[in-house]
């Protein structure tokens, strides 16, 4: 293995084992145990996704996102679950980051 594999893995073995990775696979579980709840999840992800990567934005369809799933984000898990993924993202994302600004890469 050479050193820059060595280096990754290391990397890859410090996520896993951080409290951020470890709510996350913790809510992750809590939401897995009600199949029907965890595909609702995935559906307003989903939707999330397409309104936010969308060319052209429709605040009418954005508002109205919002105001269709507000009671749903209120839910102790459904809230615990995306507050826990956020912070994952949020996590490799400054990771991501932090290599990129480190590179010489135009």
């Amino acid at each position: 293995m050479d050193s820059l594999q060595q280096v990754t893995k290391s990397l890859t073995d410090e996520i896993l084992k951080s409290e951020v990775y470890q709510t996350y696979q913790t809510e992750l579980e809590k939401v897995k145990q009600y199949p029907e709840l965890k595909a609702q999840i995935d559906e307003f992800r989903r939707n999330n996704y397409l309104l936010q990567f969308r060319t052209d934005i429709d605040f009418d369809k954005l508002d109205h996102f919002e105001k269709e799933y507000e009671n749903f984000r209120q839910q102790p898990l459904v809230a615990d679950f995306l507050a826990a993924e956020l912070a994952l993202c949020r996590m490799m994302q400054d990771i991501f980051g932090d290599i990129t600004e480190a590179l010489d890469f135009e």
